[in-house]
């Protein structure tokens, strides 16, 4: 019986190319598949770096479909390499479906280290973290983002969360009715020409950013709760 094959987890750059580990260049020459979010995205990082390689799209609409035959292809001794748009594969994104498929199959799966959105964001934002609770994306319906928020509210914990930019100023209004006095960190296009870190009040960011036009990808983080700063 053929040996399986091993689903490598390969972090590529968030935004600059050169953010990229010798590993990780190494495993993407050397397996069978790559796996990607979105292939011309990955498609762009391989023309770069003169790799030639066989992509397969794997994204949210197909991850069902295109989990079980990427399966098949492990089963029968192929190695592939598993890519996110951009950052760490499984941490927001459909990368985790088919990790849990492999493990469930006994198939060998490899964490490639490298760039992430989530510790990119926190090791930069100067506030208290520890702990943390990640949210992802928070929900689009502002009902449901103000409830959630607001039983966030009640935790112990700094919040972490990726937002879009068209939502960054609906949600920015909803934290500074909730949390008030917690200091926020507003990080956008990490890596790239145009990479912002704001600190302060969410009331305060919101002012600053009333009248720009917001672009690329944002992390927020509210600071945890210091016992006795919340009315």
């Amino acid at each position: 019986m053929r040996e399986s094959g091993i689903l490598y987890v390969v972090a590529t750059p968030i935004g600059n190319l050169e953010d990229i580990t010798l590993r990780a260049l190494r495993i993407l020459k050397e397996v069978d598949i790559i796996a990607a979010e979105d292939t011309r995205k990955t498609l762009k990082l391989l023309n770069y770096y003169k790799i030639k390689a066989n992509l397969l799209s794997y994204r949210e609409e197909n991850k069902i479909r295109q989990g079980k035959r990427l399966i098949t292809y492990l089963k029968s001794g192929k190695n592939i390499a598993l890519v996110t748009d951009a950052g760490t594969p499984g941490i927001s994104d459909p990368g985790v479906h088919l990790v849990h498929l492999a493990l469930k199959e006994d198939i060998k799966v490899t964490p490639i280290p490298g760039p992430s959105a989530l510790t990119c964001a926190l090791s930069v934002a100067g506030l208290p973290i520890q702990p943390f609770i990640f949210m992802g994306f928070l929900p689009q319906r502002a009902a449901r983002r103000r409830k959630l928020l607001a039983n966030l509210k009640e935790q112990p914990y700094a919040i972490v969360f990726y937002e879009s930019p068209h939502r960054i100023k609906k949600t920015l209004k909803d934290m500074a009715d909730i949390f008030k006095e917690r200091e926020v960190a507003i990080i956008r296009e990490m890596t790239k020409v145009h990479e912002e870190i704001i600190l302060g009040l969410a009331e305060d960011i919101l002012k600053d950013l009333e009248q720009r036009e917001i672009k690329g990808e944002i992390t927020v983080i509210i600071s945890r709760a210091i016992k006795g700063d919340e009315a």
